[in-house]
């Protein structure tokens, strides 16, 4: 089993690493959390899933997502905070980076325009922090929603994808099929090679 991180930083620092949407507005509102008929983009959750940071590129994007919900960081507390990240006893990456190459990524970011958000993956159900559903609860919720559409999307096998892996099950097809009620075939015909990646990605971090 893989390391778990260690957030503890970043909470006695005060990071924000985690958003809810502030501009779109939920079609629905549940004791759970919220749906959106059409997703959402706005929500950030760093660090929530089992899943680690395992490319450059993704580290990246989390590190552009620090800067971006942090706005009144330091350079030099921004600095620190993704020396932290990638110290790899601290769980939250997979490889080792150079010194020279995470200065370099660090720059890069710092650079960015900040108006215009990081980004994001869309998402349609979000679960309240502490909703006190256990994973499959919350993939009966996930089914039941999108089977509302008739349609799925890659926006919904994701989501199904991310609940799979927190209930610390290898994510399938047949699984996905299940969830999603719908063929396999479907569910083949929806995933791109991003989401292939993603999904060899999170089982790889189960063992």
């Amino acid at each position: 089993m893989s390391q778990v991180r260690n957030l503890d930083y970043l909470n006695k620092h005060r990071i924000i690493y985690r958003r809810d949407p502030i501009n779109d507005e939920p079609s629905e509102v549940f004791d759970w959390g919220c749906y959106y008929e059409y997703g959402t983009n706005e929500c950030y959750e760093l660090f929530r899933s089992r899943a680690k940071i395992t490319t450059f590129k993704s580290l990246k994007w989390h590190m552009l997502v620090l800067w971006y919900l942090n706005p009144q960081i330091t350079q030099d507390n921004f600095d620190k905070l993704c020396q932290y990240i990638v110290d790899n006893s601290n769980g939250f990456v997979t490889f080792t980076i150079s010194k020279q190459l995470l200065k370099t990524m660090i720059y890069e970011v710092s650079m960015m325009d900040l108006e215009k958000p990081p980004n994001n993956k869309r998402r349609k159900i979000l679960f309240k922090e502490y909703s006190g559903l256990s994973p499959v609860e919350k993939m009966s919720i996930v089914g039941s929603l999108v089977g509302r559409s008739k349609k799925v999307n890659e926006d919904d096998i994701y989501q199904s994808m991310l609940d799979i892996n927190d209930n610390g099950d290898k994510i399938t097809i047949t699984k996905l099929a299940s969830i999603l009620g719908c063929s396999q075939r479907t569910i083949h015909r929806n995933m791109s090679n991003e989401l292939k990646k993603e999904k060899e990605l999170l089982n790889q971090q189960l063992w």
